[in-house]
């Protein structure tokens, strides 16, 4: 067993019959109106409203799938669209890997003040501002390489912390001992980031300069056009939106780690400036967001995945899990980014 796995506790799941599902092919609710879903203090969400609106915005992001997820974390009721899809999460990743290191050091396994002194083979391809300061600087403690992954999305941050606590595999298996399958880590972002685009193993003489866009476009377009075709539908290092949101419920009830830990995660989520144009666009002034987005590279037209997930609390304290994920898109960046903020935008008129 790893270390990181224990038994499982009681899964804190979305009430199925508050959940409207979208189905792949299209937008089709199912509810349960007579069912009481649970008391609440907040209004119940516009369902038929949400669901015309993403309906629209999803057919703006064609040919990119559209993947959505909110939940109202008060009463529990959830809408979803492509639910069930898995969906490539990119830097969506380092909030679970996140909560499994804090779950180390809960557990005593592992302490904030460890240090670690960063050799150039565990420096990891962009985005990465610590492989970028290294050699000069590469002596950092856990804290900084946990705010480091959390805030800036730092690779090599993530890939060091994930070796640290077993693997990708003890990641994932503490995710299925919470009881959350639908969310699964796989590979070191030195594995993956080259394999999306068909390239040999990862070699730190491509961080220097632009080394690693140089051997990127080494590979044949039509190798790259494959590779990236089969990480869109590998079911490795993936989300689904109903997963996600199970997974900040969660985090949200403290169900995952202990709530001084949980409390320093949000926090440093809502520090962020990565993802700034995506849920933190679309929300209205007073709101708060701790989130995490995941971008991929472009490349021939084509963003992989650009997401962000996150929970978001508006002026009058009402709380919300929110999930997107975006792959596939031919949209630029921006374009990208007002789809995954005119879903947080609607999201918002429809909680009231």
């Amino acid at each position: 067993m790893s270390r990181l796995e224990e038994p499982a506790r009681r899964k804190a799941t979305l009430d199925r019959r508050a959940v409207v599902a979208a189905a792949p092919a299209g937008l089709l609710a199912a509810c349960e109106p007579k069912m009481p879903m649970t008391i609440s203090t907040t209004p119940k969400i516009d369902i038929e409203g949400l669901k015309q609106a993403v309906a629209g915005i999803a057919a703006a992001a064609r040919p990119g799938a559209l993947g959505v997820g909110l939940l109202n974390l008060e009463s529990g009721e959830t809408f979803l669209t492509n639910g069930e899809r898995r969906f490539p999460m990119q830097s969506v990743f380092k909030l679970p890997l996140a909560t499994a290191v804090l779950a180390e050091i809960d557990a005593g396994r592992a302490r904030f003040d460890e240090r670690f002194v960063l050799r150039e083979d565990q420096l990891s391809p962009a985005h990465s501002p610590i492989a970028d300061a290294w050699p000069a600087s590469r002596d950092y403690a856990l804290d900084s390489l946990f705010e480091a992954m959390v805030v800036d999305s730092d690779n090599t941050a993530a890939d060091v912390l994930m070796k640290r606590i077993g693997g990708p595999g003890a990641v994932t298996a503490w995710l299925t001992s919470r009881q959350v399958p639908d969310v699964r880590v796989d590979r070191y972002e030195r594995e993956l980031q080259p394999e999306i685009y068909g390239m040999p193993s990862f070699r730190s003489a491509w961080l220097r300069g632009d080394g690693f866009q140089a051997a990127r476009n080494a590979v044949p377009p039509a190798v790259r056009l494959a590779a990236m075709r089969a990480y869109m539908i590998d079911p490795r290092d993936t989300a689904t939106p109903r997963g996600m949101l199970e997974f900040l419920q969660m985090l949200d009830r403290r169900e995952l780690v202990s709530a001084t830990a949980t409390t320093r995660l949000m926090q440093l989520m809502q520090r962020t400036t990565r993802g700034a144009a995506r849920i933190a666009a679309g929300l209205p002034p007073g709101a708060v967001v701790s989130h995490r987005p995941g971008t991929s590279g472009v490349d021939q037209g084509i963003s992989v995945a650009h997401n962000d997930v996150g929970i978001f609390t508006l002026a009058d304290r009402r709380s919300y899990a929110l999930a997107v994920f975006l792959s596939g898109s031919t949209l630029d960046a921006a374009g990208r980014d007002r789809i995954v903020s005119e879903v947080a935008r609607a999201a918002v008129r429809a909680a009231g």
